[in-house]
């Protein structure tokens, strides 16, 4: 199973045929007012980046979806986080096209499968991709990247496991994201840099735009 993603209506020439393929970077976004959700993800989306992952860490990550999915059809709004069947059935009730997860069980996995959008679990171990692999599931988030082996340990997997595709996600930042995304079985990396908290404090959504051109330049 590879995560599937139709492409917004408003932007027809977005590639559809993989959440990984949208774009290097996708965005791991902490919403903590919902009033920057909009133009934070027109920044994004402007730059380059149109899958966006709203976490489900602040209290108004459900109300930044539904803004971003209502106000910002030209991005993939989608949610991270993801760790129960709840989050899966209030997250795409209120508007996220993908979800990504940490890690997974089958209780979890059976209800991102019956999500009807297309899904990243996490796996930080080569049993867990087993596992997924035989399940039928092919693109994986791998987290936390960083402490989980990085680049090395993907590099590894690469040999036995060559149908496996990862979104790396946690440690990732510009410098190291060309190395994960130089190797064969990455698609795209997860990351933050491209948001830092004193522009999202300030408003200075130009400049996170700018970031995000730059973060979207690094699969030359």
């Amino acid at each position: 199973m590879t995560s599937s993603v139709p492409s917004p209506s408003p932007s027809p020439s977005l590639p559809v045929s993989s959440l990984l393929d949208l774009a290097p970077v996708i965005p791991v976004v902490v919403v903590e007012d919902v009033a920057d959700a909009v133009p934070l993800a027109r920044a994004l989306v402007a730059g380059g980046l149109p899958a966006i992952e709203v976490t489900l860490r602040t209290p108004v990550a459900l109300d930044a979806i539904r803004a971003i999915a209502e106000g910002v059809p030209e991005a993939l709004v989608g949610a991270g986080t993801v760790i129960s069947p709840e989050n899966v059935t209030e997250t795409v009730k209120a508007g996220a096209r993908f979800l990504v997860s940490p890690g997974w069980t089958d209780v979890l996995l059976d209800a991102m499968k019956g999500s009807g959008v297309p899904f990243l679990p996490g796996v930080s171990t080569t049993s867990e991709v087993v596992a997924l692999l035989e399940r039928g599931v092919r693109e994986m988030k791998f987290f936390p990247a960083g402490p989980s082996g990085g680049t090395a340990y993907l590099k590894a997997l690469a040999g036995p496991l060559p149908q496996a595709r990862f979104c790396p996600t946690g440690g990732v930042g510009p410098a190291s994201a060309p190395e994960y995304l130089a190797l064969p079985n990455v698609g795209c990396v997860g990351g933050t840099w491209m948001l830092p908290e004193d522009a999202i404090a300030t408003k200075d959504w130009g400049r996170v735009e700018a970031l995000a051109r730059e973060a979207a330049g690094l699969r030359g």
